[in-house]
């Protein structure tokens, strides 16, 4: 078929014949940010390049999408848009135990079906969690092309259960390819890298700029910056230690930015000169720029955004993910971060930390910051348009 898009190392490409203005769009993907804010990349993309023809986005009914998705309107004015929320997760959070599932997709997979067919979608991306159960289950149903997007280092439920459905499996790493290691051109299996917002897309932030954005956010530009990431749902662990240790870290000189996850701010301290904390960061671009050093949980998109900006990174996992994934998503960048596990926060691990931030932290800084760079592709979001846009040819053509 002529227009086909040809992925490459270099992303030399034939433009699709359909342009992303005429795309009908069907999204898979909520319960936690990291379902979420993948898409919103893909969407930005897709606005730059015209918008879309029409869009329905599957969601799980959690509080979390109501603020992440927030002001869909305003910033994706091209962009007409229906969310349908599929109950298949607990709303306070957690996987579904295997009676809910059971009980929940026969009905989900019909609302699904419903607004597929209400909204005739061209191709149906999966961006991971239950939620894209029902949803590709009722595609299959009604032949819509499926894409799947593998946005951690170690493949998750949706992927595993569901890629014999998928025309398409979308990778962020390296780390989940199939063996034979397949990359390029008009396969199954493709590696388009973490879709990225665009802001992202400048790579290494200089110092100037970094301070800049410390005095944007109300810090002393002078001082270096902690930047702690708990998640979209925050991480009790972090919390702990920085209420524990963030007076220290101020007097010895860092100034601390800390996200505490909705509805913890119980867990943080009151403010202070030197230290902020908000429940959620929406401007993550500016806090990033803005960072000395960042202290996160492992979450593959947080974790793509580090990387894009160079920002050096110390990882502490969550500790009680069986297969692991947030630590295999940290050492796909190698030397651009530290992985430290839970339990060795502790007063000493703080004075370590302010030492990175310091004067004489400066080199081990630069390396890490050098090692990101050579980590992942700045335009996943653009090669995942890309892969949408070819699947909605090919199926249009038929």
């Amino acid at each position: 078929m002529s227009g086909t898009t040809l992925l490459s190392a270099n992303r030399t490409e034939i433009m699709p014949e359909l342009e992303s203005r005429t795309l009908r769009l069907a999204l898979a993907g909520g319960g936690t940010g990291g379902h979420l804010v993948p898409g919103l990349h893909l969407l930005e993309e897709a606005q730059r390049r015209g918008g879309l023809a029409d869009l329905v986005w599957f969601t799980s009914g959690r509080e979390v999408e109501d603020r992440v998705l927030q002001g869909m309107e305003r910033r994706f004015p091209l962009i007409r848009h229906e969310r349908v929320v599929l109950e298949v997760e607990p709303r306070g959070g957690g996987a579904p135990s295997r009676a809910r599932l059971m009980l929940r997709t026969p009905a989900s997979v019909a609302s699904a079906h419903a607004a597929l067919r209400a909204h005739k979608p061209d191709v149906l991306l999966a961006l991971g969690g239950f939620t894209s159960l029902p949803a590709v289950l009722a595609a299959r149903m009604l032949r819509i092309p499926i894409v799947l997007l593998e946005i951690n280092a170690e493949r998750g439920a949706a992927t595993r259960w569901l890629g014999g459905m998928a025309d398409c499996v979308a990778h962020a790493w390296e780390a989940t390819l199939p063996a034979a290691g397949v990359k390029t051109g008009r396969t199954r299996h493709r590696r388009i890298g973490p879709p990225l917002a665009r802001e992202f897309s400048r790579g290494m932030v200089d110092e100037s700029c970094s301070a800049r954005a410390r005095e944007e956010l109300g810090f002393d530009p002078a001082l270096p910056l902690l930047l702690v990431l708990g998640g979209s749902q925050g991480a009790l662990g972090l919390n702990r230690f920085v209420h524990h240790c963030a007076p220290e870290l101020v007097r010895q000189g860092v100034q601390v930015l800390h996200q505490t996850g909705p509805g913890r701010t119980q867990e943080a301290l009151a403010p202070f000169r030197g230290y902020a904390a908000q429940e959620y960061i929406h401007d993550m671009a500016r806090a990033l720029s803005a960072a000395t050093l960042v202290l996160t949980r492992g979450g593959a998109s947080t974790l793509a955004e580090i990387a894009a900006l160079r920002r050096p990174a110390v990882v502490v996992p969550y500790p009680h993910h069986a297969d692991k994934h947030q630590e295999k998503n940290a050492r796909q960048l190698k030397d651009g971060v530290r992985i430290v596990e839970e339990r060795e926060l502790s007063s000493q691990f703080a004075a370590e930390l302010a030492r990175l931030c310091s004067r004489d932290g400066s080199a081990p800084r630069a390396r890490m910051s050098a090692a990101l760079e050579a980590a992942l592709p700045l335009d996943g979001a653009g090669r995942l348009l890309d892969t949408l846009l070819e699947l909605a040819n090919q199926r249009r053509a038929r």
